[in-house]
């Protein structure tokens, strides 16, 4: 089985390129309805697995903003602690505030950088998986709209190929209709 929306889309597409010349035609192929219609509905079984993956995505983003605050936090606390120590002594405490107001700074700034980072990777990620699920699901309704066209067109007794037995023999899909 394939492992994801990418692998089936490709062997829909290598289905339909390898399949057979239909006679008389250099322009029409035959290709196993049944077997295409499997993979659509294999390829639509797979969009829950992408929304998983979208959605996990966001959980990390989340899990690394909360560790980046965390880590902010935590330099403040050191920040303020050393600075209380440094307060203690007179003659050092001008500079004790001006190394905790640096510490805050750096602190902040380096809290800010990881939560742009955090929120233009998964930004990034989400893009990419919201295109992917898009083509995916544009390939699905372009072939379904075109064997919804080829069934009709069976069914109205024009533009499909019968089986070799003339009439009771297996439907062959006309890729020239589409």
């Amino acid at each position: 089985m394939a492992s994801g929306v990418e692998e089936l889309l490709d062997m829909l597409f290598e289905m339909i390129d390898e399949a057979k010349k239909a006679p008389l035609s250099n322009d029409k192929c035959l290709i196993e309805r049944d077997q295409a219609l499997d993979l659509i509905d294999d390829i639509r079984s797979q969009f829950p697995m992408e929304l998983t993956e979208a959605r996990k995505m966001m959980a990390r983003r989340a899990e690394m903003e909360a560790e980046a605050k965390r880590k902010a936090e935590s330099i403040v606390r050191t920040a303020e602690e050393r600075a209380k120590q440094l307060l203690a002594s007179d003659s050092i405490a001008l500079q004790a505030r001006q190394r905790a107001n640096d510490m805050v700074r750096q602190a902040e700034e380096r809290s800010r950088d990881l939560k742009r980072s955090a929120n233009e990777y998964c930004e990034d990620a989400l893009r990419r998986t919201e295109e992917a699920v898009a083509e995916a699901y544009n390939e699905i309704k372009q072939s379904r709209s075109r064997f919804r066209a080829a069934a009709a067109a069976t069914s109205g007794g024009g533009g499909a190929a019968q089986g070799p037995s003339g009439g009771g023999g297996r439907t062959i899909y006309n890729a020239d209709k589409d």
